[in-house]
């Protein structure tokens, strides 16, 4: 068997599967981050990498955005876990970029770092034929790791912010289309390349003990919401009239394009479910943070799968692939 045939997440659960328990592995493989206990307190640990030619073009994106998301994909993950991102490790693999190049990826890190209030305490460089980026991020977790295992039967789903943004963005800069304007076509793109890490909102969800089950939106709705179900045991319906979409984005998809809000990734909104009962205290979260939360479906048992009610009330299976780095994009 190869590695295309094994997938990314198969590729994850072997080395899952070989790897020893570990005293004070409070989580380890499997969820947006590890959660380990140290003598008098925990910590979330964290990386992504960034490939060139796989994750972004340079093409397409200015070096400053580029490391506003290297950056921002990580504090997604400790969002996810309801914590407090605190400091991070950058590796960087570089071509012979100009020194004024290299200080723009810089920049857009700090912009960032500082935004959060993370810093940066070391790393590694080396010399390379592309660019590879990876951040190695640890935070606290003062309230618990909020884990995709923890929803139950009947509880809401919900999301933050807009879905589909970033994969339409995406699609605008692989081809570019006639009578879309500016505007959206900016706001689209810019959503793709300088995407929003909802630290505030996961914090405060895991604080008022609202999250039941939480991860970010990072393979498309469709493939990270089957991992909430798949951990905690449970089904899905997501009714697809509830999904939030931008303004932008409804003004410019067209018919095929459904499928960038369902499995697009790269959205690094929060997905997340509570109880039935929390509905008023969720929308309190939302004002208090001044970031839009919309419930979108419910938890139902196991038995009946991940499912996709659309808008004259027709059931299909929500089963898009979203992304696997081995077997290739949907």
């Amino acid at each position: 068997m190869r590695l295309r045939d094994l997938g990314e997440f198969g590729l994850i659960d072997l080395i899952q599967r070989k790897t020893p328990r570990t005293p004070g592995v409070r989580l380890g493989i499997g969820d947006d981050a590890a959660w380990v206990s140290t003598a008098d307190d925990s910590l979330l640990f964290t990386s992504d990498l960034l490939v060139e030619g796989v994750h972004f073009s340079l093409d397409w994106i200015s070096m400053r955005d580029l490391g506003h998301k290297s950056l921002t994909a990580s504090l997604s993950d400790i969002a996810a876990m309801g914590g407090r991102p605190a400091y991070f490790l950058l590796s960087l693999a570089l071509p012979d970029l100009t020194t004024q190049r290299a200080a723009a990826l810089i920049r857009g890190i700090h912009a960032v770092a500082a935004e959060h209030r993370v810093a940066l305490v070391g790393g590694d460089t080396c010399a390379a034929d592309r660019m590879i980026i990876d951040v190695f991020l640890a935070g606290f977790a003062p309230y618990g790791a909020v884990t995709r295992g923890g929803a139950r039967v009947g509880d809401d789903i919900y999301v933050t912010g807009t879905l589909g943004d970033s994969a339409l963005g995406l699609a605008l800069l692989s081809k570019p289309r006639a009578q879309v304007s500016a505007r959206d076509r900016n706001y689209l793109i810019r959503r793709h390349h300088h995407p929003t890490a909802r630290v505030k909102t996961g914090m405060q969800l895991a604080r008022e003990g609202l999250a039941r089950a939480m991860m970010d939106v990072s393979d498309g709705l469709a493939q990270d919401l089957g991992h909430i179900c798949r951990a905690s045991g449970t089904g899905a319906v997501v009714r697809q009239e509830l999904v939030p979409l931008s303004p932008a984005f409804a003004r410019v998809a067209g018919p095929g394009d459904l499928a960038c809000a369902l499995a697009g990734g790269e959205d690094y909104e929060l997905l997340f479910t509570a109880a039935s009962g929390d509905r008023k205290s969720v929308e309190r979260v939302a004002r208090r943070t001044g970031v839009a939360i919309a419930r979108i479906g419910e938890c139902v048992p196991k038995k009946h799968g991940v499912t996709l009610v659309d808008p004259r009330g027709e059931s299909v299976p929500l089963a898009a692939p979203g992304y696997d780095h081995f077997k290739g994009a949907c």
